[in-house]
């Protein structure tokens, strides 16, 4: 199975670079890449992250990841989201990194999403503050490999001054990172008389990366939803579940013409998702 040889090949695949940063104090200004957690399925654990440690007095004054928004991920398509890093130095802001990392604690993470790039892209905000920014990559094919990740992730930053003072927190904020979810809808008889059943049917399902294909979404509760014809406001008709494969089905009572849909509220590892309204013409 994908799930067992992906776990095996990364079961503590997340190598630590033995450089550290006052050998790049030595030799001139270093990278914070360096101590950033990373991930590989080819190669073993050989460290843990850092779990905290300041020299000088260099501040880490707020991260902000994808926006402030969830990290959602699908089956294929590779996320690509931005982490911003604000500092601040007496001697202004020379470089801030930041990585994801999930697990049971940061000496023995499970995954990693950590940047390409040796350093942040920085831009001072002021004399002895900045703001470094950073792209990371989450893929269903490397570091999102299996549900287990589904939740809630660890945020890694660090932030060095130019006088090669530097701080690094293991767990400066957290992030929900999702597994995509789709919601589907059709409503009959089209058109259908007034005062008739209206059978409503659809489909609740979400990403799965053991194997990636999506499958349904089971026992959760989902909103089946009703607007006038001219009206741009939805209404909530009645709540429902959806069934061991994910499957909706319920009946209501026609009585204008209108869009019905399926609206779900999500959940820590789900995102919400409505469907597309579906027209029925009440004669």
């Amino acid at each position: 199975m994908r799930v067992s040889a992906t776990v095996a090949a990364v079961t503590g695949a997340l190598a630590l670079s033995a450089l550290a940063v006052p050998a790049a104090q030595a030799t001139g200004h270093g990278s914070l890449a360096s101590l950033a957690p990373s991930t590989s399925k080819a190669t073993p654990f050989t460290g843990s992250l850092p779990i905290g440690e300041t020299v000088g007095d260099t501040k880490i004054t707020g991260v902000v990841v994808n926006g402030g928004k969830d990290i959602v991920v699908g089956t294929t398509v590779k996320k690509t989201f931005t982490i911003s890093v604000s500092a601040s130095d007496p001697t202004g802001i020379y470089d801030g990194y930041a990585a994801l990392w999930h697990g049971p604690n940061s000496e023995h993470p499970n995954s990693t999403m950590t940047p390409d790039a040796e350093m942040g892209t920085c831009t001072a905000t002021g004399a002895t503050t900045g703001t470094c920014k950073v792209t990371v990559v989450a893929d269903p094919n490397e570091n999102i490999y299996s549900n287990i990740l589904a939740g809630t992730w660890k945020v890694w930053v660090g932030a060095m001054g130019n006088d090669y003072d530097y701080t690094i927190e293991d767990a400066y904020d957290t992030v929900q990172v999702q597994r995509a979810s789709k919601l589907t809808v059709n409503a009959a008889p089209e058109p259908v008389k007034k005062g008739k059943t209206v059978t409503v049917t659809g489909k609740l399902s979400r990403a799965n990366w053991d194997d990636l294909q999506y499958h349904g979404y089971t026992n959760q509760a989902v909103q089946l939803q009703f607007r006038k014809k001219n009206s741009n406001t939805y209404n909530t008709l009645k709540t429902i579940r959806s069934d061991s494969t994910g499957n909706l089905k319920t009946t209501t009572t026609a009585t204008v013409d209108g869009y019905f849909r399926y609206s779900f509220v999500g959940t820590a590892t789900t995102p919400a998702v409505k469907a597309t309204g579906d027209y029925v013409d009440v004669q």
